[in-house]
């Protein structure tokens, strides 16, 4: 606290003014610095509003990754299955199909080798025929 000199009729009028007008520059000084830091405040205020609205956005944003995430997950192992059942199918068939043939080239081949022993039995007949002929032909002589 300041103390004044004392002069007649009371304190010295200069050194109160003095006080008075520096007592009236810091206030106005610290009333400046006070509206500066509630403007700060104010702007502070709207930032952190408005980094939290993005915080939201940005929250549901990965709400939203995520479900797509899952949804095309769920979508590929489903597809995978179908992809999977119709290659059974798909064997199923072709196995099917290759026994069908294998079978019609196993009737095939049972066929070629009757038709051979016929021809072998026929060929053969001829053959003992035509012996028969030729063991007349000296007996004839």
């Amino acid at each position: 606290m300041r103390k004044f000199n004392n002069s007649f009729p009371g304190y010295n009028k200069n050194e109160v003014n003095s006080f008075v007008s520096n007592v009236t520059t810091e206030y106005e000084n610290m009333l400046n610095n006070l509206k500066e830091r509630d403007n700060e405040i104010e702007h502070l205020k709207k930032e952190l509003e408005h980094y939290k609205e993005m915080e939201k956005t940005l929250n549901r944003a990965i709400l939203i990754a995520e479900e797509s995430s899952q949804n095309i997950k769920k979508s590929s192992i489903e597809e995978a299955k179908l992809i999977i059942e119709e290659a059974k199918k798909n064997a199923s068939r072709i196995i099917n199909n290759a026994l069908i043939k294998s079978e019609k080239v196993e009737i095939e081949a049972n066929n070629l080798k009757r038709q051979v022993e016929v021809y072998k039995r026929r060929y053969k007949n001829i053959l003992e025929e035509q012996l028969e002929e030729v063991e007349k032909l000296d007996l004839d002589n």
